[in-house]
């Protein structure tokens, strides 16, 4: 309790890749671009969806949703990450990285179980157009963009109130971008075998039968856009899906290495690289994946910025 009581107390020092770099100023310098970079194209990303009623299915609902989670999960690092830098000062209160902390995994886990709505959203509409409206009916829409908030709110704060109860030593340098559990875990006094199983276990849970279900459905429409009759058609298709599975490809990859994978091939350098992915490049990228290789939503972006900008 004493060792609580002292974290309570003084917080966290974050020790993130800033400060590991050989080249902290031009480092700052690029996760700066990104960052605006993530903020600029999913804001235009968000407003084009909410303003054109042309994008008003469930397709481009779900991936305002995308956006909505990419850009506050990287406002959740990036900037406390960039500030820091600039004031010499990396320290966070008890209660910040408890905040952090469950403002990460609500993000990271509503987006992993989004992908998957996402995944489905594509196998109805490729595999079974004539059904697309009865299948994705605004209830169902909305349900899908409702659960994964609820499921991955009530993940995050199971998690967060767990591991924020252990007692930490007196060294309270987490080596890591932001406050997570598995480097959180490494400053524990308390023996934390039996929660990192947990940790384990959960991780498995949230990312396995998404991704299982990502594949299945992604194999289904492979399997019918080969039979297309129409090249214009299958061309379409195989756009839309590859932008979904390099998304998927990059958030998976990233969160599985992270909370999948044994602590024992962990390092904390290895870590902070993958946590700049998937808190800021991911983030950055995402938006641009999506719209460049869409007509509808570059169409739709030049109506919304014409009639704004007359």
């Amino acid at each position: 309790m004493e060792h609580r009581n002292s974290t309570l107390g003084s917080g966290f020092t974050l020790m993130g890749i800033l400060n590991d770099s050989g080249y902290p100023e031009l480092l700052c310098a690029m996760i700066s671009v990104l960052y605006v970079l993530a903020m600029t194209s999913n804001g235009l990303l968000l407003l084009v969806i909410t303003v054109d009623a042309r994008l008003h299915v469930p397709m481009y609902l779900l991936l305002g949703q995308l956006s909505l989670m990419d850009l506050l999960f990287t406002s959740v690092v990036t900037p406390k990450a960039i500030v820091d830098f600039m004031l010499s000062d990396n320290t966070i209160s008890f209660g910040g990285c408890a905040l952090q902390m469950f403002l990460a995994l609500t993000l990271g886990g509503a987006e992993d179980l989004l992908l998957a709505f996402m995944a489905y959203d594509r196998y109805v509409a490729i595999c079974h157009p004539l059904n697309y409206m009865v299948l994705m009916r605004p209830r169902v829409c909305w349900l899908m963009i409702a659960t994964p908030w609820v499921l991955a709110s009530l993940n995050a704060v199971g998690h967060t109130l767990y591991t924020m109860h252990f007692p930490f030593c007196m060294s309270q340098k987490i080596k890591h971008l932001l406050c997570e559990i598995p480097p959180l875990l490494k400053l524990a006094c308390a023996d934390a075998s039996s929660y990192e199983l947990m940790v384990y276990v959960t991780g498995v849970t949230f990312l396995l039968p998404p991704l299982a279900a990502i594949l299945a459905s992604y194999t289904l429409i492979l399997y019918t856009v080969l039979r297309m009759p129409s090249n214009e058609g299958r061309q379409k298709a195989l756009v839309t899906c590859s932008s979904h599975l390099t998304v998927v490809g990059m958030f998976y990859g990233a969160a599985t290495f992270m909370y999948v994978l044994p602590s024992s091939l962990h390092s904390p350098k290895q870590d902070n690289i993958i946590s700049v992915f998937y808190t800021i490049v991911t983030p950055a990228l995402n938006p641009l994946i999506y719209s460049l290789r869409n007509k509808e939503v570059m169409g739709a972006l030049r109506r919304v910025l014409g009639k704004y900008m007359l």
